[in-house]
């Protein structure tokens, strides 16, 4: 009986079977030694019966150092052995197995994918007699399935926010380690700030902030910091990938790459040092506008770059690019808006002797756009002040338009001197009428709510006494000079624009020093938790007073407003003051003409206490024509009251609800100008109605003193009938 010299089995049969046999010898072999399979037969002990070549050279080892030899014996190592466990499992079940690993093998220098096959050898019974292991090499279309999870990967996890920054760190976040061990991600200076770029190319020497970088071993070889401008040399490829606009690829054996090393050793050092051999520039340009560059680096256990690397870092910047792009344009829009909410909000604070005040406003997240949040402070007559807070429903410019429509409508009528409860009834007719003019204006698919919540409190610093109204909005805080802090219980009404209920104001007596706390419902309110839980972390704030208000400003957000606020917030300190008793004078005055000379003789006093006697002409001419015209057109109790203040008002008060209106006296007519003189003499007047009639003011300069010639300083008025009373006694 003859054996196959190949498997050492008999060969049967005659002549025709022995020469069929001889023929297929040749082209089993062939077949063996010329697969693209790294091949191997192993025996039911797992010895070695038979390798090709392309084995042996994956393992660096000849035919003869692994045939008759266990594969653990002659490969030892974990890989090995787990692929000894694979074959035991195949000969014990019968059922192949395939498996891929990516791993460098010992006849290689680098890391490859290697699909490995493993599979029975049967006889003609069903017995498992042999295994055979087929290894191919798959590196490249491993790596072209990683190209494209990696494009599908930077498709969602690239742009997550509208953050410059944050989108350049997803960038190189989602090329470690799959592309490359370093990346860096640099920007033109004008694009962190949200400017427009100028078109065209990109000047040789260029001014560039590093926006975000990363190394797959932690430390990055740089030596420009998170944040910092550079200047980049002209022979560097990320400055000649902006100039040209297209990738630039280099490495070790590049003149281009000699050339930099000479242009810039302390940067080629750090480069050096770590290993990093081939380099790869992308231009960051989106919409015909250059933005920065992408470089990425790879060390020295990595392949240099290859085409096919260039194309997919082309595709991953090119996504990043419209990221940053567009978190640009919203660095811009927010810039803008905030640029204008700003310029709504109070510039500075007006002096005023009520309260001392302290503000601040904080904008919402970069991921949230600038809200309608706001604060005043707006003085009144009699020395009193309006303190205001509101917020605008919406975000945007929308928003901060919006708000400054309604900061202004809530001056004007603070102008007249309308009571909280009254001004926020104006107020909401207003923001009604804004809301009707929205949706008339608004596309079908924007919609048109102008909502708004307002505080409205004033605060006399003679009586001590604060009214506070509010429509929809968080209640006040105060917090007394023994350092008690209550939260202000005004009637609560729905907020702005909605209209059918009336508000309700509160008047209470505020002891010396105390301070009240304004604040919108961004400072105690988040996703995270209740408005509840808001308060009363702004109540133990405020139990830790300090003497400073900005001090208490910065304690009272570092301690309640959330980390990430999704809401604008504003914040309003104000702490009382009051005037002390000898800053006023008052007396109540019968209804009698012949009580105008002795008001005028008393005022006179008064100012001479004061120091102030160069005030007296033009505060008797006003006092005469305001208490005279109370006596005439009025009727009681009548009281006039002098306050020393930054200015010197004069206050005449009666019992009567009909406000006087300047008017211009005609020739002929006997009456009309003595308004009219009060108004040309004093720098500010008008009328605020009280509960019990109104008050007529006018308010002067401390600097103000008698013209020259008299009354004829201000030209001709005719016969002043208005203030003819007893021959105008004390003025002729």
């Amino acid at each position: 009986m003859a054996l196959d010299t190949h498997t050492n089995t008999p060969v049967t049969g005659g002549g025709a079977d022995r020469r069929a046999g001889a023929q297929r010898a040749p082209i089993t072999e062939w077949a063996f030694d010329q697969s693209p399979f790294a091949l191997a037969v192993h025996d039911t002990d797992l010895v070695c019966l038979r390798v090709n070549d392309r084995m042996c050279r994956m393992f660096d080892m000849t035919e003869d150092q692994i045939r008759g030899r266990c594969l653990t014996d002659a490969l030892p190592g974990p890989q090995f052995e787990a692929l000894a466990r694979y074959m035991r499992q195949v000969l014990d079940t019968g059922e192949p197995v395939q498996r891929e690993t990516y791993r460098r093998v010992p006849g290689e220098d680098l890391e490859r994918a290697w699909s490995v096959s493993i599979a029975p050898l049967k006889d003609d019974q069903g017995r498992t007699r042999a295994v055979w292991v087929g290894v191919l090499d798959i590196t490249e279309q491993y790596r072209a399935r990683q190209r494209l999870a990696l494009v599908n990967e930077a498709s969602t996890a690239i742009g997550s926010t509208l953050d410059v920054t944050r989108t350049a760190r997803e960038l190189v976040d989602v090329v470690l380690p799959r592309l490359a061990d370093v990346a860096f991600v640099d920007l033109l200076e004008s694009v962190t700030g949200g400017a427009e770029p100028r078109p065209g190319p990109v000047p040789a020497t260029v001014v560039m902030r590093r926006a975000a970088h990363g190394s797959v071993g932690g430390d990055v070889p740089s030596v420009v910091r998170l944040g910092d401008i550079d200047h980049y040399p002209e022979s560097f490829p990320s400055v000649r990938a902006l100039t040209s606009g297209e990738p630039v690829l280099t490495g070790s054996g590049d003149p281009g790459y000699l050339a930099m090393i000479e242009s810039a050793p302390d940067r080629i050092g750090l480069v050096l040092e770590h290993g990093l051999h081939s380099f790869l520039s992308v231009p960051i340009r989106a919409r015909g506008i250059t933005l920065g560059v992408a470089t990425f680096l790879r060390g020295r256990d990595r392949e240099p770059f290859a085409p096919d690397d260039v194309l997919i870092a082309e595709e991953l910047t090119a996504r990043a690019a419209v990221c940053l792009d567009n978190a640009r344009r919203y660095t811009r829009e927010r810039a803008t808006a905030l640029a204008l909410q700003r310029s709504l909000l109070p510039q500075r604070f007006p002096e005023q002797s009520a309260v001392e005040v302290a503000g601040r406003y904080l904008p919402a997240s970069a991921n949230h756009g600038i809200g309608g949040d706001w604060f005043d402070v707006i003085p009144l007559s009699g020395s009193r002040v309006a303190l205001v807070v509101g917020d605008v429903v919406g975000h945007g410019l929308y928003a901060s338009a919006a708000m400054g429509r309604l900061r202004t409508a809530v001056r004007t009528l603070a102008d007249i001197d309308l009571p909280p409860d009254e001004l926020l009834t104006h107020l909401d007719d207003l923001v009604g009428r804004f809301t009707a003019e929205a949706e008339a204006a608004a596309p079908e698919d924007q919609g048109p709510d102008f909502g708004a919540t307002c505080l409205y409190a004033v605060y006399d610093p003679v009586s001590r006494m604060c009214g506070i109204a509010r429509a929809g909005h968080t209640p006040p805080a105060l917090v007394t000079p023994d350092g008690s802090v209550d939260f202000i219980d005004v009637p609560a009404a729905p907020p702005l624009g909605l209209g059918g209920l009336p508000f309700e104001s509160v008047d209470l007596e505020i002891p010396v020093g105390s301070t009240l706390v304004l604040y919108t419902d961004g400072l105690v309110r988040s996703r995270d938790r209740d408005i509840e839980a808001g308060l009363e972390r702004l109540r133990r704030a405020l139990a830790r007073t300090s003497p400073s208000l900005e001090t208490t400003c910065e304690n009272i957000l570092g301690s309640v407003l959330p980390d990430q606020p999704v809401d604008d917030a504003a914040l309003l300190v104000a702490r009382t003051r009051v005037l002390t008793g000898d800053q006023v004078a008052t007396w109540d005055l019968p209804s009698d003409p012949a009580v105008v000379a002795d008001a005028r003789k008393k005022v006179t006093e008064r100012l001479a206490e004061w120091d102030i006697g160069d005030a007296a002409f033009v505060t008797e001419l006003v006092v005469s024509e305001l208490v005279t015209n109370a006596i005439r057109h009025a009727e009681g109790p009548i009281r006039l009251r002098l306050i020393l203040d930054r200015v010197l008002t004069c206050e005449v008060s009666d019992g009567s609800e009909t406000a006087p209106h300047l008017r211009r006296a005609r020739v002929f007519d006997e009456g009309g100008r003595g308004l009219l003189l009060v108004a040309q003499l004093t720098q500010a007047w008008g009328t605020r109605h009280t509960a019990h009639g109104k008050t007529i003011w006018a308010e002067q300069s401390l600097l103000a003193q008698a013209p020259p010639g008299g009354l004829a300083g201000f030209g001709d008025f005719g016969d002043l009938d208005d203030l003819d009373l007893d021959g105008l006694e004390g003025l002729g």
